[in-house]
């Protein structure tokens, strides 16, 4: 024990706590990936852990001031009492949002079947297939135990900078963040649900080709609103969705997340109370940054509060290429031509996409193999 305490003695009151309990989860889904060969357990957390660390914050006034058993949380004596006295409206509110983004995420977790312990993301059994167990293995405990567990804890930070703020009434910045976080929520739902569906009509249709008749027919009306879009048998031949909001973003899904916690990582820093986002360094010339490259230090500055959402784009980038060099490799014709027509997260990419091959008097040819004769909703 007097090794651990040894270990953080030096991390700041504020991130005591939280790194304990993010090395201690990093140790644990390690070992249980080893025991179990699945290394799907930080993603079954993935659910939960913003959230865990956004409430430490947000309600660090009903903490002890020393841990109660082990890995307990606790608020540090050290803490500034800004953070314990009472609560903050803001960090309130952001917890209170992060909590509606947990259970989006955890329900569509459940119907994956993802909490099931024997169900592992088919993406690391690609991984694993096409890189010598050692290297697996030194990817398992860097990447996929410790810096993922390391960018949850980061999502979190937010609301540490809100509860250092004053404790000031809701501003009209953090309300209009607030209710654009839940609208980003409903449209990110929304493209669950079109992709489910997709599956279940996917699953229904082949099944019926392949002249089985234990499966269940598929009927749009038990869908989400939203999700009730009209398949047609080549989407099912395709092999993935194109309709919906699928048909403007290649993962609608995905930017919807990014620019969820971008938003959470905005609220705090666009606030009227300080510690926010505030530029004071002048741009220096040219010359004299040639001169002195390390002058550009202080521009970067404002950058570090933007390190929680700049990690996830990044980390979000990084998978969707892999993901889609499945994809394609399982239907390069079709999923092909979806690249070439969808942008991969904003739809002004597909914008973009679709006056460039219009130009080029191919946007008639690609269409026809991205959507077909159906409507793209």
């Amino acid at each position: 024990m007097d090794v651990i305490a040894n270990l953080f003695a030096g991390i700041p009151p504020d991130y005591k706590w939280p790194a304990e309990f993010c090395t201690a989860t990093t140790v644990v889904v390690w070992v249980l990936s080893l025991i179990t060969a699945n290394v799907s357990q930080v993603d079954r957390l993935w659910t939960f852990l913003p959230t865990i660390y956004t409430a430490y914050y947000a309600l660090l006034p009903l903490l002890p001031h020393e841990p109660l058993f082990f890995l307990c949380p606790y608020a540090p004596k050290a803490l500034h009492a800004t953070m314990t006295n009472d609560f903050s409206p803001r960090a309130l509110m952001m917890f209170g949002v992060v909590f509606i983004w947990m259970c989006r995420l955890s329900y569509n977790t459940y119907r994956r079947g993802l909490f099931r312990l024997g169900d592992e993301d088919y993406r690391w059994a690609v991984l694993r297939a096409n890189v010598p167990g050692w290297l697996f293995q030194v990817i398992n405990l860097t990447f996929i135990a410790a810096i993922q567990n390391s960018l949850l804890l980061l999502l979190g930070l937010p609301t540490r900078i809100a509860a250092t703020q004053p404790h000031t009434p809701l501003a009209p910045s953090d309300i209009a963040l607030g209710a654009l976080a839940l609208v980003v929520l409903a449209f990110e739902f929304t493209s669950d649900n079109q992709q489910w569906a997709f599956h279940a009509y996917k699953h229904a249709y082949l099944a019926k080709e392949a002249g089985k008749s234990n499966v269940q027919p598929y009927d749009k009306n038990q869908q989400w609103p939203g999700a009730r879009l009209n398949f047609v048998p080549e989407d099912a031949k395709r092999g993935f969705i194109t309709r919906g909001l699928w048909a403007y973003s290649r993962h609608p899904n995905f930017f919807c997340e990014q620019s969820f916690w971008w938003i959470i990582t905005l609220i705090p820093l666009l606030s009227p109370s300080p510690p926010h986002l505030v530029y004071t360094a002048s741009f220096p010339d040219l010359s004299g940054l040639l001169q002195n490259p390390a002058k550009i230090i202080p521009l970067l500055a404002p950058l570090k509060d933007a390190v929680p959402a700049l990690a996830l784009s990044a980390l979000f980038f990084s998978s969707t290429l892999f993901t889609e060099s499945i994809s394609y490799g399982k239907y390069p014709r079709e999923y092909g031509a979806y690249q070439k027509r969808v942008g991969m997260f904003s739809p002004v990419g597909t914008l973009e996409k679709g006056l460039f091959l219009a130009l080029r008097g191919k946007k008639y040819a690609i269409d026809a193999i991205v959507w077909g004769k159906g409507k793209k909703d």
